[in-house]
């Protein structure tokens, strides 16, 4: 039978596809106009508001040699994740993500998807202009250098779970295919680009509405598809050794790490409680996507957390920036 032997998490922020010097100058300039800014306690707020309440020694946190550490440290974590992606060795990979009106319009956002075609496309690059802003060169790295590529998808598994998620009261959107022109979202382009690289691992797209109201799902209702997806595939009767990653996470566009730390104590303790009554005003924006790490745990109930490396990347002395986390449960062999 199937099992879920090995899960993962990791940020997938642009400043993971960021180079050092945009860490070091560029993001002091967009954080300023940035209108997905919410404070600690969940309210919307702006760049000179947070500037007027910043700690002390912002500038320190947020110098240019700081920012040249936190970019190496990042690099050597997702180079750890990726190898301990390889070393499970996988036959499948649950990939849970967010869509941000990539494949969706919020004209018809459904709150949960799953893709069960044969194949999920990435498109290439747009070519470069010379006036492009950096922050476009760094979203273009998610797509593929020079074609469109098509990753494998575990179709079999993904639709007979779309089917057996409905007969549980799940109301999953379905999808077969991408229409012309379309890409793979920029939860799933990081992991295909960055941690599985050219490996060809199939994986199955989990696709959740974290971040467009009104119809993000609650923390419990994370954790109960989670379990649902647990508990179906340990029935599907081939022998699949499943790994599962969320993408994205953990706090931003502002920095709150003692919401995050909570978030990863509750990971090791397996603490539904705690992680089910989590706080939606906190789960806003960039948070949001915190949601895929809930869907995650509990589909790694039976495993235990073994790595995680947690860098606060503040990058703007208003402490924007993201709580960047990279995880690991102990993979069963």
């Amino acid at each position: 039978m199937a099992r879920i032997v090995a899960a993962f998490g990791s940020s997938h922020s642009i400043m993971l596809v960021s180079r050092r010097e945009d860490w070091q100058h560029g993001f002091r300039l967009i954080d300023t106009k940035n209108v997905h800014l919410y404070d600690k306690a969940g309210n919307k707020t702006d760049f000179d508001t947070l500037l007027k309440t910043a700690p002390a020694n912002a500038d320190e946190l947020t110098s240019p040699e700081k920012m040249g550490e936190l970019y190496d440290q990042s690099q050597k974590a997702m180079d750890e994740l990726r190898e301990r992606i390889h070393a499970a060795k996988l036959d499948v990979l649950i990939t849970v993500g967010d869509d941000q009106t990539e494949l969706f319009r919020t004209s018809n956002n459904p709150t949960f998807a799953i893709f069960y075609g044969d194949t999920i496309r990435n498109t290439a690059r747009e070519p470069a202009q010379a006036n492009d802003a950096w922050v476009k060169s760094a979203r273009m790295w998610r797509h593929e250098p020079e074609v469109d590529h098509e990753y494998p998808v575990k179709s079999d598994l993904a639709q007979w779970l779309i089917r057996q998620l409905c007969d549980r009261e799940f109301d999953i959107a379905a999808m077969d295919g991408l229409e012309r022109g379309q890409s793979e979202g920029h939860a799933f382009q990081f992991v295909h680009r960055r941690l599985l690289k050219d490996r060809a691992l199939p994986i199955i797209p989990v696709i959740l509405n974290t971040f467009d109201p009104p119809n993000q799902p609650t923390p419990k209702r994370c954790i109960a598809l989670g379990k649902a997806l647990r508990e179906l595939i340990a029935l599907w009767p081939q022998d699949l050794r499943v790994g599962v990653i969320a993408s994205g996470g953990l706090s931003h566009f502002v920095v709150d790490e003692d919401l995050d730390h909570k978030i990863i104590q509750a990971f090791r303790d397996k603490d539904n409680v705690a992680l089910e009554s989590l706080d939606p005003k906190h789960l806003q924006a960039g948070s949001s996507e915190i949601r895929n790490w809930l869907v995650t745990s509990e589909m790694a109930k039976d495993l235990d957390v073994d790595w995680v490396k947690y860098l606060p990347a503040y990058r703007s002395s208003a402490m924007t920036g993201t709580g960047l986390c990279f995880a690991s449960w102990k993979t069963i062999f």
